[in-house]
C-alpha cells in the first residue's frame, strides 16, 4: 500500500505562497529560529512533498556575514573527491558542501583566496555567489559573473588583489532575481526533471544581507528514519527556501553529497553525507571577532 501524508500534516510552502508571485518579506509564521551562537541561528521544519518527499525534515541555519567569514575549500585524494564536513578547520560554526561537479573537479567558476581557479560555467539557471573583501556577499546572474571577472584582470587574480576573494558558481537557481521560482523547475518540457526527488542542499539570501543554509532529510519513520536521498523535487526545495524567508536561492548538490555541520557553543552537529566531494564552504568568525 503507498504510504500518504495525513491530512492534518503540515502542507509544504508551495501552498503558503504562489509560485510566480512576489514574495512575502520575512520567514513564514511558523518558522522558528532559535539562536544557536552569537550571529548564528538555527531552526527545523516538517514539511509534506509528493511522493516519497511526503514526509521531510529540513534543517537550516542563518549566519550573519558581519560576524563571520566565508571561505571555500577543497580537497582531492588522487583521482578521487575528499572533502567533507569533518573537514572543516575547528574555527568553522557553519560547513556545507559547495556548488556541483563533474568527476573530481566543481563545476562553474571558482575563486578561493582572490585567485580564479576555474572559468565561469554556462547556463541560464545558473547562479553565481561570491564574497568581497569587506565580507559582502554577492548573487550573480550568469551574465553578470562576465562583467564582474572583466572588471579584474588576471594580474590582480593572481596577485590576490582583485575585490572577489571567494566565488563559486551552482545551479539550478531556486528563486531568481525578481523573487520568482523559475518556470523550468516548475513545468515540465523546459529541460529540467521536474518530477525527481532526492535529498537537497540550497543556500539563500535574506533581505538583509544573512545568509541561509537548508539541507533536506528523509523522515518517514522519524528518529529511526535512514538517511537515504529521498525528499522533494526542486520547486518544492525552492519553496521552502521562501518559506526560510529567502529572496534569492540556489541549490547545491544534494543526493549523497548533502552534507552539514554546525558547532553551536561548543557542540557539533553533523548530517553525513554518503560521498566526499571537491568542494566545500565554511563559515569562521572574523578575525576580529575571535
Amino acid at each position: 500500500m503507498k504510504l500518504r501524508a495525513p491530512i492534518g500534516a503540515l502542507l509544504l510552502a508551495v501552498l503558503w505562497v504562489p509560485a510566480s508571485g512576489g514574495l512575502t518579506p520575512g520567514p513564514a509564521p511558523d518558522v522558528e529560529w532559535r539562536a544557536a551562537d552569537a550571529g548564528l541561528d538555527r531552526t527545523v521544519i516538517d514539511v509534506a512533498g509528493g511522493g516519497e518527499g511526503w514526509r521531510t525534515r529540513v534543517v537550516a541555519v542563518r549566519v550573519d556575514p558581519a560576524r563571520f567569514t566565508f571561505r571555500l575549500r577543497a580537497r582531492l585524494r588522487g583521482a578521487e573527491p575528499a572533502w567533507s564536513v569533518q573537514r572543516a578547520p575547528a574555527s568553522a560554526v557553519m560547513a556545507v558542501n559547495a556548488g556541483q561537479f563533474n568527476g573530481i573537479t566543481p563545476w562553474g567558476w571558482l575563486v578561493m583566496a582572490g585567485e580564479e581557479i576555474r572559468p565561469p560555467g554556462t547556463g541560464p539557471l545558473s547562479t553565481g555567489i561570491a564574497w568581497d573583501r569587506a565580507g559582502r556577499m554577492h548573487w550573480l546572474r550568469p551574465d553578470e559573473i562576465q562583467s564582474w571577472r572583466l572588471t579584474l584582470s588576471r594580474r590582480s587574480f593572481s596577485e590576490g588583489g582583485g575585490e572577489i576573494v571567494e566565488a563559486f558558481q551552482s545551479y539550478p537557481m531556486l528563486i531568481d532575481h525578481r523573487g520568482e521560482i523559475p518556470r523550468q523547475i516548475r513545468e515540465a518540457g523546459l529541460g529540467v526533471d521536474v518530477e525527481h526527488r532526492d535529498a537537497r542542499v540550497a543556500i539563500g539570501a535574506l533581505p538583509d544581507g544573512r545568509a541561509v543554509v537548508a539541507i533536506t532529510r528523509f523522515n518517514g519513520f522519524g528518529p529511526l528514519s535512514p538517511a537515504v536521498p529521498l525528499g522533494l523535487n526542486l520547486s518544492e526545495m525552492a519553496a521552502v527556501m521562501r518559506r526560510l524567508g529567502c529572496v534569492r536561492a540556489v541549490s547545491l548538490d544534494g543526493g549523497v553529497s548533502a552534507q552539514l555541520l554546525t558547532r553551536e557553543r561548543g557542540r557539533t552537529h553533523i548530517w553525513h553525507g554518503w560521498r566526499r566531494v571537491p568542494l566545500g564552504l565554511v563559515a569562521e568568525p572574523k578575525d576580529d571577532l575571535r
